[in-house]
């Protein structure tokens, strides 16, 4: 059994939902941030970034959200929650892994904590240069939305997962995921599935799901 370490509406929620999306028993470890529980000696010795999620995979903890997505995609294919190796739609699915991961995400850091790149006096500055390139992935993914359902391939998959998390963190922003067309149908029909529905009960998150 899996034991995933997260936090209510962080990247840990993204892991949370995909458990409940393969239907695999774990056991839930919420930790209380107010309470820099994810700074604790025992959690940093799990993950010594001190974020979330960590996920214990056979006794060994696993971190970084995209990658813990792929590690499941691949330790359960019948899910068909990635594309298998040699398929066509193989490669979108991991360029469109990494460019969330790696170009994109990053950004939302920027956003959320605008001292840690630049120091206190030029948080507005950093806060702003973060939104222009939030934004600037928005319209990517609106873009590649125009003619298709899912990022990548055929069928809802890890990129998908992590593309709607991430949008959800737009929700308060001045121009959230949502004021795009393409992304807003998107969305639309990815809230109605049943384990990311769940995820927010168990979370008790009650923005943004339901529009």
């Amino acid at each position: 059994m899996y034991t995933l370490y997260g936090s209510p509406s962080t990247a840990g929620t993204a892991i949370h939902w995909m458990l409940l999306e393969l239907g695999q028993p774990f056991d839930l470890k919420l930790l209380d941030f107010d309470k820099a529980e994810h700074k604790s000696p025992d959690y940093l010795a799990l993950n010594p970034d001190g974020f979330v999620p960590t996920l214990i995979v056979d006794g060994a903890p696993v971190t970084q959200m995209a990658a813990i997505a792929a590690l499941l995609a691949e330790r359960h294919p019948e899910a068909g929650l990635a594309p298998p190796p040699g398929s066509p739609a193989r490669a979108d699915y991991l360029s469109w892994s990494y460019w969330l991961a790696n170009s994109w995400q990053p950004h939302f850091r920027g956003w959320f904590y605008p001292d840690e790149p630049a120091g206190a006096a030029a948080q507005d500055d950093a806060q702003a240069v973060a939104r222009a390139r939030i934004e600037a992935g928005l319209e990517r993914l609106n873009a590649r939305l125009a003619d298709r359902d899912y990022l990548a391939g055929d069928s809802f998959t890890t990129v998908d997962l992590l593309t709607t998390i991430l949008c959800r963190w737009t929700r308060n922003m001045p121009k959230p995921a949502t004021e795009w067309p393409n992304l807003k149908r998107y969305l639309d029909t990815i809230r109605q599935r049943p384990a990311l529905r769940e995820v927010h009960v168990r979370e008790g998150l009650t923005d943004w799901i339901n529009g």
